[in-house]
């Protein structure tokens, strides 16, 4: 037995570096290969043969650094006990402990019996069985182990199994040729080997006298089955317990029983039963509702659910009696057996994903087995996966080297951030994703289950294998290889333990953030060309994948780990940044996200580079330009210094020419000297590279140079509608944003000044082509004429008459309707100028646009009464009444806006009276132009009283004239004239017998004769 530490640690490593020179690595330095999705094998590694030079070799104690890190703790947050350790068994009575981390070592543990069974036990144990005992020993990560307790068991253990949840240990024992299932709680109060020791079936209620027992005491529970259980498998989550049988799985939930408010009992209950026609498990596993079967050449993959299906009720059926199973059996089994005599009857090997597995010939059922007053856990499946394998026909006995072993699944969570103080915020966990593996002798098989299923990778072992274990980054497999032991050939056999690297946490983090760099954690060796990173990208792409899974789970980490793990992703992500900048190849994409989650400025990037010149050439990779170019289209509110900005000219210039005038309107080259910027445009200009954006960024550089008759000389090469094409190419060369704010560029303050037009006209184009948004474009206006945020600039209102004029979508219309209504009432009201001249006078949108509608009549009437009205204000006036006389403007939505618009003004009146017209409130707008404005009122009646409403001239108009007549006033003959007219109207509309009717009874007969005698001739005439 080897029970120092000094011995154990050097046979780590002699035992570790073999497995490293199997792997092709060769030597202490040579991390494992990539994850390869077919045909991977630790004997082929990709990053064998790489070479390494001074700048690789700081690089690697930066990845040993990385490593210690990830390596202090459980990969993505797993128990060590669980995930990070594998454990083999020696002769003489030893267990050889493996750390599953690549860069530790392992251990040799001494134990009293030799070991036939064994598995880890969390966090911090590991269990031993041989016979009737199990050993239990302490597990630690930089200690040795030592022995716990020892216990014995009640028959020889033939399975063993853990459960976090619970904290308990299950097994499957054999006693006088019967097998039984027994569950050991509190084992870790187990003081001595002969400590009292409690049994209980399950179930059963425990009554107060005998509660302290089981509270200080290792105590057993008996779960009775049917049938005998032939392997188990407990839930990491939930703590439930899985048995598989033949052809049918039992299900033990696990429940505790409140003895009182200080201590509850943990108890199972059998809940449900899956039977599964024709298969006899060989291995299960099952994880939140996941169950995994495997038999010697089949695996069937199933998801159990709660609720009912699709919204529908479930009917549960009851499962066939023993009888009924039998004498079907019996049937098939005797038309089999005819056809045995002359055939060997052989499977095809087949594979179903998603809902074609349910074509696998297995039928399964659910037997509800708890309370019929108990909402049901699960009611219902779903199939995900079934894979079928081929037996070697040319033989009739089934070949050992065609069953399958090593059924896992494994799950990836991920819990809370952590407060200051180290600890979570939620102690729930998230299930991110769930995979599966399943191995052959000489392959194995990984399937992702959640959200999608599919197979994610397939591994050539190149010795035949015994047993595998999976863990979130790495594939753990011992293998078995005959050598010659002497001259007469005979064998003896090798065990050795293999490692491969897989995508389980990359497919994790992708879940978590679907932007992750996870989807080429693959084939390196044929993806990568350029010698010169190929090395690096073998190594920091291990390293950062091993990083990133350690922070998926925060829960896991220690007061001031995280702090120590995110400096050492950053650093990992900008070497990776570096090295994807150097590609010219259809990768070199990554650059972009692996430099940002670097959080390197694009200075600091820049810093990075190697500028040296080789043959009088300078080559820029597609990587880097690839980040520049998506770095200056961001607004990172960072100022290359001039420095810098010139060689960003010069690298575009070399390396992608027509992006030149787009850089140089980036907001982070500010600092570029104009002459230098110049420079590189007049070279494009004699190159070929002419365009209308080349000339707006000649324009605009040539204002930082105070060049005026330059920049006219530029703008006048093309037309209005060509600079607009060319400013909605490149928005920047007017808006640009600093730190989320609008800023205007020089250009647009120029514009204002001499070409306001166009400055609209482009703005417009912008947003029609969704450069720019509607607030946006209103904050520029408004930052541009330096207003504050209540204040609106004429080159607004300009640009809002713009839109209506250009039609946009409905949706925008009322809204603009809204603005514009406003701000001429506001102006109004206010008796305020616009600060500029407008762009458009009422009589040039009245033609552009029809929205705009034709003046009334009535209204040029009503507004030339006032020979007090002042000129500054009639176009805002008339903007204002043909929008209202316009087809599609919401009259109600104006009225509670118009308060602020007295009708003492005329020019307040004829506003109200056309919101009133428009609302057909005809009675009050006669009352009022009668009393305000008598001169308006035929016009009015004229235009407003005609069809439905030509009543109101002799019941409405003509009643009150006459009694405004016999009143008399200063307007008596106003009114006298106007009832002329309206007498005119009504003896042409009206029978002589209806006229005399509305005539009034104490009018004189002589006023109202020739009227008369009008109506009475009209017929005749007629």
């Amino acid at each position: 037995m080897v029970s120092s530490g000094r011995r154990s640690g050097r046979l780590g490593d002699r035992k570790h570096c073999s497995a490293r020179a199997r792997a092709g690595l060769g030597g202490r330095d040579r991390f494992p290969g990539p994850p390869r999705p077919a045909a991977a094998s630790l004997s082929s590694g990709a990053a064998g043969g790489a070479r390494w030079g001074s700048r690789d070799s700081a690089l690697l104690a930066r990845l040993r650094k990385w490593s210690y890190l990830c390596g202090r703790r459980g990969v993505s947050g797993r128990p060590v006990g669980q995930a990070d350790w594998a454990i083999r068994l020696l002769a003489a009575g030893m267990v050889q402990l493996y750390n599953l981390h690549p860069f530790g070592s392992q251990q040799v543990v001494p134990c009293k019996l030799e070991p036939e069974r064994f598995c880890g036990g969390g966090r911090d144990a590991l269990f031993v069985a041989a016979g009737c005992k199990v050993e239990a020993f302490t597990v630690a990560c930089q200690e040795l182990c030592q022995p716990r307790c020892t216990f014995s068991t009640l028959g020889r253990v033939l399975r063993l199994a853990y459960s976090e949840a619970g904290d308990y240990l299950v097994a499957i024992e054999e006693k006088n040729k019967a097998t039984f299932l027994r569950a050991y709680v509190n084992w870790r109060n187990k003081r001595t080997e002969n400590s009292r020791v409690c049994i209980r079936m399950i179930g059963h209620n425990v009554e107060g006298p005998f509660s302290g027992a089981f509270r200080d005491q290792m105590y057993i529970v008996e779960m009775p089955l049917s049938e005998a259980p032939l392997c188990i498998s407990c839930c990491p989550v939930k703590g439930d317990l899985l048995v598989g049988c033949t052809n049918k799985l039992v299900l033990f939930s696990l429940k505790y029983q409140m003895i009182d408010e200080e201590f509850s009992l943990l108890d199972f209950e059998c809940s449900l039963v899956i039977h599964i026609d024709n298969i006899t498990p060989v291995e299960i596993s099952f994880c939140v509702g996941y169950v995994a079967v495997m038999s010697d050449l089949e695996v069937l993959i199933l998801k159990l659910e709660s609720g009912p299906k699709n919204g529908e009720r479930v009917h549960h059926h009851p499962h066939k009696t023993n009888d009924q199973m039998r004498r079907t059996e019996e049937g098939f089994s005797n038309e089999i057996s005819q056809l045995e005599s002359d055939f060997v009857i052989c499977q095809k090997p087949l594979e179903l994903l998603g809902e074609k597995s349910e074509q696998s010939g297995l039928s399964v059922t659910l037997e509800s087995t708890g309370l019929a007053d108990e909402k049901r856990k699960y009611s219902h499946f779903q199939h995900l996966l079934y894979r079928r394998f081929t037996p070697d026909i040319s033989s009739y006995a089934l070949s050992d080297d065609i069953r399958l072993h090593s059924l896992q699944l494994l799950p990836i969570y991920q819990t809370g951030p952590l407060t200051s103080d180290g600890k979570s915020l939620s102690q729930e966990k998230e299930l991110l994703s769930l995979f599966c593996f399943f191995s052959l002798p000489h392959v194995g098989y990984l399937y992702m289950v959640v959200k999608s299923i599919e197979l994610m990778s397939v591994y050539q072992y190149p010795e035949k294998s015994q047993q595998a274990v999976l863990t979130p980054q790495f594939l753990h497999v011992i293998t078995r290889i005959p050598t010659v032991a002497n001259r007469l050939d005979s064998y003896r056999w090798s065990n050795n333990l293999q490692c491969f690297t897989v995508r389980c946490s990359a497919a994790a983090a992708r879940e978590e953030d679907p932007y992750m760099d996870t989807t080429l954690k693959i084939d390196y060796s044929n993806t990568y060309k350029t010698a010169k990173t190929q090395s690096c990208i073998h190594l920091l792409s291990e390293a950062h994948l091993l990083v990133r899974a350690a922070l998926m789970d925060a829960s896991q980490l220690e007061p001031g780990e995280k702090a120590e793990l995110l400096e050492a992703f950053k650093e990992s992500c900008g070497h990776l940044g570096d090295c994807y900048s150097r590609l010219d190849s259809q990768h070199s994409h990554l650059t972009l996200p692996y430099y940002k989650m670097s959080g390197l400025s694009m200075a600091e990037v820049l810093g990075r580079m190697d500028w040296t010149v080789e043959d009088g050439l300078q080559k820029y990779e597609k990587g880097l330009i690839f980040y520049i170019n998506h770095s200056l289209y961001e607004n990172l509110d960072e100022e290359l210094s001039e420095e810098l900005a010139a060689k960003v000219v010069q690298m575009f210039y070399v390396a992608e020419p027509k992006q030149v005038p787009h850089i140089l309107c980036s907001p982070s080259m500010k600092n570029i000297n104009p002459l230098t910027a110049m420079s590189y445009l007049r070279k494009l200009d004699t190159s070929g590279f002419s365009s209308v954006l080349l000339t707006l960024t000649k324009a605009a550089v040539a204002l930082k140079m105070r060049d005026l008759d330059m920049h006219r000389n530029e703008m006048k090469s093309h037309s209005e509608m060509k600079l607009v094409c060319g400013f909605i190419l490149e928005p920047r060369l007017l808006i640009q944003q600093k730190k989320g704010q609008i800023v205007p560029t020089e250009l647009a303050l120029y514009l204002k000044e001499t070409q306001p037009g166009l400055l609209v006209a482009s703005v417009l184009g912008l947003q029609k082509n969704n450069k720019i948004g509607v607030e946006e474009a209103d904050s520029f206006f408004k930052v541009l004429c330096a207003k504050d945020e209540d204040t609106i600039p004429q080159l607004l209102v300009d640009f809002w008459e713009a839109q209506i004029v250009a039609c946009l979508p409905d949706v925008l219309l009322q809204e603009l309707f809204f603005k514009l209504t406003s701000q001429y009432i506001w102006r109004l009201s206010k008796r305020q100028p616009p600060d500029t001249k407008p762009l458009r006078t009422s009589e040039d949108l009245i033609n552009a646009c029809s929205h705009y509608g034709l003046i009334y009549p009535w209204v040029h009437v009503l507004i030339s009464s006032d020979s007090l009205a002042d000129k500054n204000y009639t176009e805002d006036l008339s903007k204002l009444q043909s929008l209202i006389c316009g087809p599609s403007f919401d009259i109600a939505s104006i009225i509670p806006f118009l308060e602020p618009l007295s009708e003492d003004s005329i020019a307040g009146l004829s506003v109200h009276v056309l919101c009133r017209t428009r609302l057909k409130e005809y009675e009050q707008c006669i009352d009022i132009l009668l009393e305000r404005c008598p001169e308006a009122v035929i016009p009015y009646a004229n235009h407003e009283l005609k069809e439905e409403n030509r009543t109101l001239w002799w019941k409405k108009l003509l009643p009150e004239l006459c009694q405004r007549i016999k009143r008399g006033g200063e307007k008596y003959q106003l009114y006298l004239s106007s009832l002329k007219e309206t007498l005119s109207i009504v003896a042409v509309e009206l029978e002589l017998k209806d006229f005399m009717n509305v005539l009034p009874e104490d009018g004189t007969a002589a006023f109202f004769l020739p009227y008369l005698l009008y109506c009475s001739r009209k017929k005749s005439l007629t």
